[in-house]
């Protein structure tokens, strides 16, 4: 108990920290983000909002893909949000369909080519719970169809309730998220029963939880790119100054930033 009260207050210097660090640079900046889909009563505009006041979301999932792929060339970064499962046919495991949940084969159309879009143009791409699976999904890697099922682990990563779906994430020490946020374990809000299998080429691996399971992917070889980091649990959810919420979406938005400044 000891123990887990020094590890809160950590978080919570850290998080502050965090929190004050880039504030001014980023609060009134203009920004236009693209997100994949965004559905009422979803977080991630109110998220980002919080730490800018000049970020524009814009759903990309109505307009069509086409469409989609036009407008996004007026956003500074891709947003790929949570949702439905991604179809299995998509990395090689058609015959497992019946094992889904909700599919919408649109969405991973739309996703796959705003992701190859938006990697050619350089932007910021950040991908949250099924966004981090089709990110792995758009780089070659495939994904467990049912957790519970599939995956020998006794960590629960979904419950009806995701309010109060909670587990321990470890960051690898050499992962740009760990220098990002200056954490080696906290508790995330994270609710899924698909995860990531075989890792995409080109990523590594910078979250687990305590099974193993990946929760975070990035770049294996950031020099030189834009800026990507997928993760499995919803930063949307958390606390405002959580160091694995706030360092996460300032770094995006500040990427962002710097995209539209070279414009």
């Amino acid at each position: 108990m000891k123990h887990f009260y020094k590890h809160f207050i950590l978080v919570l210097v850290l998080s502050a920290f965090i929190f004050q660090g880039c504030g001014d640079s980023i609060r009134e900046k203009k920004v236009r983000i693209g997100i994949s889909k965004e559905y009422k009563g979803q977080y991630y505009t109110g998220w980002l909002k919080r730490y800018s006041d000049g970020v524009q979301l814009f759903n990309l999932y109505p307009m069509g893909i086409d469409s989609a792929l036009q407008f996004l060339e007026t956003c500074d970064g891709l947003l790929i949000s949570g949702g439905e499962d991604v179809y299995p046919g998509v990395y090689g495991k058609l015959k497992d369909t019946p094992r889904c949940g909700a599919i919408d084969r649109y969405r991973d159309s739309l996703e796959l080519a705003l992701i190859e879009a938006a990697l050619v143009d350089n932007k910021p791409i950040i991908g949250i719970c099924r966004g981090e699976q089709i990110l792995n999904v758009s780089f070659g890697g495939t994904l467990h169809i049912d957790i519970p099922v599939d995956f020998d682990t006794t960590v629960i990563h979904r419950q009806k309730d995701w309010k109060n779906c909670f587990h321990a994430v470890h960051l690898k020490s050499n992962s740009s998220l760990y220098s990002l946020s200056g954490v080696e374990t906290a508790d995330v809000t994270s609710n899924h029963h698909q995860g990531i299998e075989i890792l995409g080429k080109g990523l590594r691996i910078s979250a687990l939880s305590d099974d193993g399971l990946p929760e975070a992917i990035e770049w294996a070889e950031p020099d030189g790119k834009s800026f990507l980091i997928a993760v499995q649990w919803h930063p949307e959810r958390m606390d405002t100054l959580h160091p694995l919420s706030a360092s996460i979406a300032k770094k995006f938005l500040l990427e962002a930033i710097e995209f539209t400044e070279k414009r």
